[in-house]
């Protein structure tokens, strides 16, 4: 029989990859800030589907026709470790360790001011904003979302996080800092602007990097750890804001 037709808007794109783990089952890269994960309009040709089937000509397909092998995202302006599936059984795997929330996902943050207690729990609910319905808002009615953050450490105007989400609600992390009065430097949508900054600092994104992704490989059943240094922006807003860097 003649092969499937392929779906429109999925074209392979020679656009490079920072591969931190590959195997027969999965991908495991280093998303960098502004590369959109699957197609969507705008964006056509130059997302993360579209290098991932130029970088594994046999993804077509898997796990879905127009979001082949991806099982979770990253917002397009948040960097880091990002999980894809390369065949339908790892598809089901991941699928499943997600909706069970089993992945351990932990992120580095740069918010405005230092947060106090220094280290907590926010467990507040997460939904559409009432009005905004491109933003998300705490809200009674939202699902529920658990963020645990710890500060790495404190300088006069901005402070770095470890956050570990236990739900992966949309924009979870950006919500529940700027509801404590500590918004994600550099996110225009939920924090708000600043004035009187260093005049070099330039911030075109949210400072928000998934740092670390722990999952269950889905062939061995062995735990699979994967960490992502910080992307050089990051670096640059935090030595401004906080002078040395403790990542490197």
């Amino acid at each position: 029989p003649p092969p499937p037709p392929e779906p429109v808007g999925l074209v392979p794109a020679d656009i490079p990859l920072d591969i931190l783990h590959e195997d027969a089952d999965l991908i495991v890269l280093n998303k960098p800030p502004g590369l959109v994960v699957h197609p969507a309009p705008g964006h056509a040709a130059d997302t993360l589907v579209n290098a991932l089937l130029h970088h594994c000509t046999d993804l077509q397909g898997i796990g879905g026709e127009l979001r082949p092998g991806i099982v979770h995202r990253l917002d397009k302006d948040t960097s880091g470790v990002l999980v894809v599936a390369k065949n339908e059984p790892a598809v089901a795997s991941l699928v499943a360790q997600f909706s069970a929330h089993t992945v351990q996902k932990e992120y580095l943050a740069l918010v405005w001011g230092t947060p106090a207690p220094s280290a907590g729990t926010i467990d507040l609910p997460i939904g559409r904003h009432p009005i905004h319905r491109k933003k998300m808002a705490v809200t009674k009615k939202g699902r529920p979302a658990v963020t645990r953050y710890e500060t790495l450490a404190a300088g006069p105007l901005a402070a770095l996080l470890k956050v570990r989400i236990e739900t992966g609600r949309t924009h979870q992390i950006r919500v529940h800092m700027a509801q404590r009065g500590h918004p994600v430097v550099g996110d225009t949508t939920y924090g708000r602007a600043r004035h009187g900054l260093p005049p070099d600092l330039s911030i075109p994104r949210q400072m928000l990097h998934a740092h670390m992704l722990q999952i269950t490989h889905p062939r061995s059943g062995a735990p699979l750890a994967v960490t992502a240094p910080p992307p050089p922006d990051f670096l640059a807003a935090q030595r401004i804001l906080m002078g040395a860097s403790p990542f490197h």
